[in-house]
């Protein structure tokens, strides 16, 4: 299998922890393994003790319990947990896709969405987000866009770069053109519960149907990227069980120190998420200050959900922009361009306690003379 140089990861693996200031990420704050055994009394006698021994190919009993206390309808048997979101969707395409396939993918998007389907040989057709009407998606495109080889449409909702959330009612349409055509859906929901608005939250898509696929992390909204725990949630147990045969040849499974403190998390996850929307709602108030002041070159569409937006650069190439600041001010913008976007937008990280002093930086280095 030769699969494309993934282009976001790489540049990450260059820049993120040789730059000052990380202006990009797309998690929230996270915390030490001591603050987080803090959050329970005994837990941390209990994590010395805990048995380093195999676990479970879906996952610990006590993780996917825990896991579908996110959901309404979800059992622990519906519930197949990976090493990080990226295991979940590489095995999910290679079960369910084969080559010939058509699958449909909201874009601009994480890279893997789209690749590991090309890899496979599948047809995609990408499923553009519309700038001009604040990233909202055309849901008659998306009717026009099935043909009798489509076999999987996927989207990302709140969506990663953009922190779009489309209405209930278009989530709702989306999943019923998916059941009617008897194609697969799913959902990267890796930013749920980060909405601005709770009454904006959408169902979970594993809740709609067999026909449609959750996919979680404890990275994003939970703010515990290290932890490397990912998961799938559906009622279709089918693809489950295709899912973990796969996942045989790629973890087996997961490492059982972090599915006990995922475990431990996912119990206070309201507090972790409180503390974080709370960083993340003051770390916008000073986007919006910071773009209405810099209005002359950049255009900014608020996001609804999660710890990142889109922006555009309007001063001339992005690619050329983000190298200088790297190099000038040591401070870490996305361009676009790693999204394969090319109207010079850049991805923006506001999770994080250390974005203020960030963005001053970026903020001082506007003002410098060109």
């Amino acid at each position: 299998m030769r699969i494309p140089r993934f282009k976001l990861e790489r540049f990450f693996a260059d820049y993120e922890f040789n730059v000052e200031h990380l202006l990009c990420g797309s998690d929230c704050e996270s915390m030490s393994i001591a603050e987080l055994l803090a959050l329970e009394p005994g837990a941390e006698t209990q994590f010395h003790s805990h048995w380093l021994g195999y676990t479970e190919s879906n996952g610990s009993p006590l993780l996917r319990e825990a896991i579908c206390s996110l959901y309404e309808t979800m059992v622990p048997s519906d519930i197949l947990v990976h090493a990080g979101a990226e295991e979940a969707i590489f095995t999910l395409m290679n079960a369910v896709l084969e080559s010939g396939d058509h699958i449909i993918v909201h874009s601009p998007c994480y890279q893997s969405l789209a690749e590991i389907a090309r890899t496979i040989g599948c047809e995609v057709a990408l499923w553009r987000a519309q700038e001009a009407n604040e990233w909202a998606l055309d849901l008659d495109e998306l009717r026009n866009m099935i043909c009798d080889r489509t076999k999987l449409i996927v989207v990302n909702l709140p969506h990663n770069p953009t922190g779009y959330l489309m209405s209930q009612s278009e989530f709702l349409q989306v999943s019923d053109i998916a059941r009617d055509n008897d194609i697969l859906l799913l959902c990267d929901e890796v930013y749920r519960e980060s909405e601005y608005d709770p009454g904006d939250r959408l169902p979970a898509a594993c809740d709609l149907g067999p026909h449609a696929i959750s996919l979680g992390v404890m990275s994003k909204t939970y703010g515990l990227p290290g932890l490397r725990i990912g998961w799938l949630a559906t009622r279709n147990a089918d693809v489950l069980q295709r899912v973990v045969e796969m996942k045989d040849y790629t973890t087996i499974c997961c490492s059982a120190p972090s599915e006990w403190l995922a475990t431990l998390a996912l119990r206070h996850r309201r507090l972790l998420v409180a503390r974080n929307l709370e960083i993340i709602r003051s770390n916008l108030t000073l986007l919006d200050a910071f773009f209405e002041k810099h209005a002359e070159v950049f255009s900014w569409i608020r996001p609804k959900a999660g710890a990142i937006a889109f922006p555009k650069w309007l001063g001339g190439n992005i690619d050329d922009f983000t190298r200088v600041l790297v190099k000038e001010a040591s401070v870490l913008l996305l361009p676009g361009s790693l999204f394969d976007d090319p109207n010079h937008h850049f991805r923006i990280g506001f999770g994080r306690q250390s974005f203020p002093e960030a963005l001053s930086k970026l903020d001082l280095f506007l003002k410098k003379p060109v």
